[in-house]
């Protein structure tokens, strides 16, 4: 089964059958073609298998997880597929990663959703532990969801991640992360995010070696 439903989410990618002068990939979801800027000289600025898992599943359970009209945010949003897809599926969807990452995300971003959403998505600055409160206001930043892929890796800033997780989410937030484990720093990671938050794991790919997690704050995952 794991390697069926992986071989069906590699399906969704495709490459351009000509070389161009900007290096692209393109991708089927929510009955589009996208059409992704890549460039290779920054973690952020490739599409990773954890961003196509996540796609993959909020197409083929979008009855269960209906994105119409809901908040979204992606944190390590990178070259912008995942919230491409929940805007072409109906969500209202914050974009966000490092200022230097803006420039492509944006582009992609305006180039596979201008006049095909119901609600244009927006492109934000946010560096992981920041200035959250000033840029991120609790008071009026209400959250449906929270979108993560591979945002967990080899880095110095885990401890940022986290505060950044507790800051966004809300006690009806519900957050969608899709990881793949690579080093003995994701295993910790996860039992100290444990600590704020209830984990369930959703699918799992051993041969991609990425989990898919939902998780809500302490308490509020039954409710």
């Amino acid at each position: 089964e794991d390697e069926q439903i992986v071989s069906e989410i590699m399906k969704r990618r495709f490459f351009p059958a000509l070389l161009t002068y900007k290096a692209w990939e393109g991708f089927h979801f929510a009955g589009h073609e996208i059409r992704i800027t890549e460039a290779t000289d920054c973690y952020g600025a490739v599409v990773w298998p954890s961003a196509l898992v996540l796609c993959y599943f909020l197409e083929t359970n979008s009855k269960q997880y209906n994105l119409v009209d809901k908040n979204v945010i992606e944190i390590g949003a990178g070259t912008g597929l995942v919230s491409i897809v929940a805007s072409l599926l109906g969500a209202l969807v914050t974009a966000t990663d490092l200022p230097e990452l803006l420039g492509n995300l944006q582009h992609n971003v305006l180039q596979n959703t201008k006049l095909k959403c119901k609600h244009q998505p927006h492109v934000k600055e946010l560096s992981w532990g920041i200035d959250l409160e000033k840029n991120f206001p609790r008071s009026s930043c209400n959250f449906d969801y929270i979108m993560a892929a591979d945002v967990v890796y080899h880095h110095p800033f885990l401890d940022e991640l986290l505060l950044t997780f507790d800051h966004l989410c809300k006690n009806d937030t519900v957050i969608l992360w899709s990881m793949k484990f690579r080093l003995d720093k994701e295993n910790q990671f996860v039992d100290r995010f444990q600590t704020l938050f209830d984990l369930e794991v959703i699918s799992s790919f051993p041969s991609l070696n990425i989990t898919l997690y939902k998780a809500m704050r302490k308490g509020r995952m039954k409710a």
